[in-house]
Protein backbone atom coordinates (compact mmCIF):
# COMPACT_ATOMS: atom_id res chain seq x y z
CA UNK A 1 0.00 0.00 0.00
CA UNK A 2 2.99 2.36 0.78
CA UNK A 3 4.49 1.35 -2.57
CA UNK A 4 1.34 2.31 -4.74
CA UNK A 5 1.24 5.47 -2.25
CA UNK A 6 4.44 6.71 -3.52
CA UNK A 7 4.26 5.99 -7.35
CA UNK A 8 0.70 7.71 -7.51
CA UNK A 9 2.43 10.81 -5.68
CA UNK A 10 5.32 10.93 -8.15
CA UNK A 11 2.37 10.13 -10.84
CA UNK A 12 1.04 13.32 -9.82
CA UNK A 13 4.14 15.33 -9.55
CA UNK A 14 5.22 14.68 -12.69
CA UNK A 15 1.68 15.64 -14.25
CA UNK A 16 1.90 18.81 -12.75
CA UNK A 17 5.54 19.46 -13.46
CA UNK A 18 4.59 19.42 -17.06
CA UNK A 19 1.70 21.46 -17.40
CA UNK A 20 3.56 24.37 -15.93
CA UNK A 21 5.49 27.12 -18.27
CA UNK A 22 8.39 29.00 -18.04
CA UNK A 23 7.89 32.49 -19.34
CA UNK A 24 11.21 34.56 -20.13
CA UNK A 25 10.82 38.46 -19.66
CA UNK A 26 12.66 40.57 -22.07
CA UNK A 27 13.22 43.94 -20.93
CA UNK A 28 12.03 46.99 -23.29
CA UNK A 29 14.86 48.82 -25.49
CA UNK A 30 15.94 51.79 -24.18
CA UNK A 31 17.40 53.11 -27.61
CA UNK A 32 15.11 55.58 -28.93
CA UNK A 33 13.64 54.55 -32.25
CA UNK A 34 13.56 56.93 -35.59
CA UNK A 35 10.69 59.51 -34.84
CA UNK A 36 8.88 61.49 -37.33
CA UNK A 37 8.90 65.30 -37.57
CA UNK A 38 5.35 66.74 -35.85
CA UNK A 39 3.50 67.72 -38.83
CA UNK A 40 1.85 70.76 -38.96
CA UNK A 41 -1.82 71.40 -39.47
CA UNK A 42 -2.86 73.32 -42.17
CA UNK A 43 -6.44 72.72 -41.45
CA UNK A 44 -8.37 74.91 -38.51
CA UNK A 45 -11.83 74.59 -37.18
CA UNK A 46 -14.22 77.21 -35.40
CA UNK A 47 -17.39 76.39 -34.35
CA UNK A 48 -20.28 78.93 -34.02
CA UNK A 49 -22.30 78.24 -30.75
CA UNK A 50 -24.39 80.10 -28.65
CA UNK A 51 -23.51 83.17 -30.20
CA UNK A 52 -20.07 82.72 -29.34
CA UNK A 53 -16.83 81.79 -31.59
CA UNK A 54 -15.21 78.67 -30.46
CA UNK A 55 -12.38 79.42 -30.53
CA UNK A 56 -12.51 82.94 -29.93
CA UNK A 57 -8.73 82.83 -31.04
CA UNK A 58 -7.01 80.46 -33.13
CA UNK A 59 -3.39 81.02 -33.75
CA UNK A 60 -2.40 79.01 -37.19
CA UNK A 61 0.35 78.82 -40.05
CA UNK A 62 0.37 80.76 -43.22
CA UNK A 63 -1.67 78.58 -45.88
CA UNK A 64 -4.17 77.30 -43.37
CA UNK A 65 -7.71 77.15 -44.03
CA UNK A 66 -10.22 77.48 -41.45
CA UNK A 67 -13.20 76.22 -41.42
CA UNK A 68 -16.04 77.68 -38.98
CA UNK A 69 -19.08 75.58 -38.87
CA UNK A 70 -22.51 77.17 -37.53
CA UNK A 71 -23.85 75.00 -34.85
CA UNK A 72 -26.62 77.17 -33.58
CA UNK A 73 -29.83 76.92 -34.60
CA UNK A 74 -29.57 80.78 -36.51
CA UNK A 75 -27.54 82.11 -39.55
CA UNK A 76 -24.66 83.97 -39.09
CA UNK A 77 -22.08 85.56 -41.02
CA UNK A 78 -18.23 85.62 -40.73
CA UNK A 79 -17.07 88.97 -41.85
CA UNK A 80 -13.84 90.25 -41.79
CA UNK A 81 -13.34 93.55 -40.22
CA UNK A 82 -10.85 94.41 -42.70
CA UNK A 83 -13.19 93.71 -45.71
CA UNK A 84 -10.93 90.45 -46.68
CA UNK A 85 -13.39 87.80 -46.47
CA UNK A 86 -17.09 87.48 -45.80
CA UNK A 87 -18.91 84.39 -45.91
CA UNK A 88 -22.51 86.05 -46.10
CA UNK A 89 -25.37 83.88 -44.30
CA UNK A 90 -24.42 80.55 -42.98
CA UNK A 91 -27.61 78.18 -42.10
CA UNK A 92 -27.16 76.69 -39.57
CA UNK A 93 -25.65 72.97 -39.99
CA UNK A 94 -23.60 74.67 -42.73
CA UNK A 95 -20.12 75.72 -43.23
CA UNK A 96 -17.44 78.68 -44.45
CA UNK A 97 -13.58 77.64 -45.03
CA UNK A 98 -11.13 80.79 -46.12
CA UNK A 99 -7.46 80.60 -46.45
CA UNK A 100 -5.26 82.48 -44.89
CA UNK A 101 -2.22 82.78 -47.50
CA UNK A 102 -0.37 86.35 -45.63
CA UNK A 103 0.54 86.60 -41.88
CA UNK A 104 -1.11 88.91 -40.11
CA UNK A 105 -4.16 89.48 -37.46
CA UNK A 106 -7.45 89.20 -38.85
CA UNK A 107 -10.75 89.94 -36.52
CA UNK A 108 -14.05 88.73 -37.91
CA UNK A 109 -17.79 89.42 -36.48
CA UNK A 110 -20.83 88.47 -37.16
CA UNK A 111 -22.87 91.26 -38.77
CA UNK A 112 -26.24 89.52 -38.74
CA UNK A 113 -25.96 89.73 -35.09
CA UNK A 114 -23.89 92.69 -34.18
CA UNK A 115 -23.67 92.15 -30.60
CA UNK A 116 -21.96 89.10 -30.92
CA UNK A 117 -18.25 88.76 -29.44
CA UNK A 118 -15.73 89.01 -32.04
CA UNK A 119 -13.66 86.22 -33.45
CA UNK A 120 -9.63 86.34 -34.26
CA UNK A 121 -7.41 84.89 -36.45
CA UNK A 122 -3.68 85.21 -36.10
CA UNK A 123 -1.83 83.95 -38.88
CA UNK A 124 2.39 83.20 -38.46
Amino acid sequence: MKKTLIIGLLVVFVLISGCTSTTTVTPASTTPGPTTPAQTSTEQQVNIKDFNFVPATAEVPVGTTVTWINDDNVPHTVTSVSGSFDSGSIDAGKTYSYKFNQAGTFEYSCTIHPTMPRGKVIVR
